[in-house]
C-alpha cells in the first residue's frame, strides 16, 4: 500500500481531513468516487437517481445499515460534494436528510505519480457526539480510502 497519512480532526471547525496519493490518472479516480458502481467497490452499496446536484439516493454499508446520500455539487472532474445522513440527538440514522447530516467533498488533483485525492467532512456540530463522530469518521475515512487505493493497486 502506498504511504498515505491519516486523518485528521479539526476540533474548532468540527472537520476530517485526510489526503492520499493514488497510481491512477484523475479520470479513473474520478469514476471512482463518482459512479454508483465504481463507489460501491470500495466504499458502499450505493445508490443515486443521478449524476449531479440534486441527485439522491443512499449509500449502504454491511453491518451498519442505509444512509441517505445527496450530491451537493459538482466540478468535474476536480470536485464532488456529497451530504449524508448522521446520527440524530437520540444516536439513531435517519431515513431521509436532516439537519444532523454531514457533507463531505472529494478534490481531486493530478500528480506525478497519479491524482492526489483529499476528503474533507464538515458539519460534525450538528450531530449528536460531535468530538465521537469526528474520531469515528476519522477512522472511517481512512478504513475507506485505503480501500480506495488497495481497489486501485489491484488494476495495477
Amino acid at each position: 500500500m502506498t504511504d498515505n497519512e491519516a486523518s485528521v480532526i479539526d476540533e474548532a471547525a468540527y472537520s476530517v481531513r485526510r489526503t492520499i496519493r493514488i497510481a491512477a490518472p484523475v479520470d479513473k479516480v474520478w469514476r471512482a468516487v463518482t459512479e454508483p458502481e465504481q463507489i460501491s467497490r470500495w466504499f458502499g452499496r450505493t445508490e443515486l437517481d443521478g449524476a449531479g446536484p440534486g441527485a439522491r439516493g443512499s449509500i449502504t454499508f454491511e453491518g451498519y445499515g442505509r444512509v441517505p446520500l445527496a450530491i451537493e455539487s459538482v466540478d468535474a472532474p476536480r470536485l464532488i460534494t456529497y451530504r449524508w445522513g448522521n446520527d440524530d440527538a437520540a444516536g439513531h440514522l435517519p431515513e431521509e436528510l436532516d439537519d444532523h447530516s454531514t457533507v463531505f467533498t472529494f478534490t481531486l488533483e493530478a500528480v506525478a505519480d497519479g491524482t492526489e485525492l483529499t476528503v474533507v467532512e464538515t458539519g460534525f456540530d450538528r450531530t449528536s457526539d460531535p468530538r465521537a463522530n469526528m474520531a469515528d469518521h476519522a477512522e472511517g475515512w481512512v478504513s475507506e480510502l485505503d480501500k480506495l487505493v488497495a481497489l486501485f493497486e489491484g488494476d495495477a
